[in-house]
């Protein structure tokens, strides 16, 4: 694969773009980008403030930009229900999900709906919106438009585990090992999808994506003490990447003409925590077909968002 960097973008023109956790970080550079190449992207945020900036940020930059603002919860089921549904009302199509917002590494808490914040925003409220949102994603695939949902999980989904006992962290609870919990769902889920559209006959694309190492403000929002320290003062500036580079893999996945359904794109560096987009392997773990059953099984009974079966 030649060296890509988002230049190499093509026209967006005619596409509509659904970004979670648009606000900041990878969201907000992916959104910028999209729009640039002509896409119309729906920027979602949790808080109406944050997201009313971060449009009219990225409005100061590209006057000519179509985007729009809508409130989206991750962490609250029925947050999801209500935007996927607004969504459907407004007869909004849907060419490209980008499956981008998440939180790291917060002292336990628990959501609304009971289950690990974790667990909950970067996994559970992603697997419901697909699936809300997969008919609309269908219809543009069947008008012969590229459909596509991306998914965007970490490398730190290497070495996690899936804790089917635990799923919520109430008998004992690791930051970081629910964060590996978190991401290893990401692409288990993105993985099993791209089985499931394939077994139907469908041309809609499920892919994965992951930043490497960039400097965003995920690993401040959510340690605590030290480890917030460390990331934001230490860490961060001197070992981390571009944002803009970070935002490179999931801006390729959601839009180069070759990418193909299950492939997994990150950096093209040493431990693949910097550089250019690549097709990289996702761990044994995320592989392993019995463990993606049994979550998505999980995952339909926790979210009660039902996939058509295979």
């Amino acid at each position: 694969m030649a060296k890509w960097t988002s230049a190499r973008i093509p026209d967006q023109k005619g596409r509509t773009a659904v970004v979670t956790g648009a606000n900041s970080g990878l969201g907000f550079q992916t959104a910028r980008e999209l729009a640039r190449h002509g896409a119309h992207v729906v920027m979602t945020a949790r808080d109406r403030d944050r997201g009313t900036a971060a449009v009219e940020r990225l409005l100061a930059e590209q006057p000519r930009a179509s985007v729009e603002l809508r409130l989206l919860d991750l962490s609250d089921l029925d947050s999801v229900t209500a935007f996927a549904q607004e969504v459907l009302d407004d007869g909004l199509p849907v060419d490209v999900l980008v499956n981008n917002a998440g939180v790291m590494w917060p002292p336990h808490r628990l959501t609304r709906q009971g289950h690990e914040l974790q667990f909950a925003t970067n996994h559970l409220g992603h697997f419901a919106l697909t699936g809300l949102l997969l008919r609309r994603l269908e219809k543009s695939a069947a008008q012969g438009r590229d459909a596509r949902v991306v998914t965007v999980s970490s490398v730190e989904h290497r070495g996690g585990t899936i804790f089917f006992d635990d799923l919520h962290g109430e008998r004992g609870y690791a930051p970081r090992a629910y964060y590996s919990q978190s991401k290893l769902a990401n692409t288990l889920f993105g993985l099993e999808l791209d089985r499931r559209l394939r077994a139907a006959g469908s041309t809609v694309t499920s892919v994965l994506a992951h930043p490497g190492y960039a400097s965003t403000n995920l690993q401040s929002s959510g340690p605590t003490g030290f480890l917030r320290f460390f990331f934001s003062k230490i860490a961060n500036p001197l070992m981390a990447q571009p944002v803009e580079k970070g935002a490179w893999n999931q801006l390729y996945a959601a839009t180069a003409p070759e990418v193909k359904g299950g492939q997994f794109i990150g950096p093209d560096g040493f431990g693949e925590y910097r550089g250019h987009p690549a097709v990289v392997q996702p761990d044994k773990a995320a592989q392993d077909l019995d463990v993606a059953r049994r979550l998505w099984s999980v995952s339909e009974q926790l979210t009660q968002v039902r996939y058509p079966s295979r």
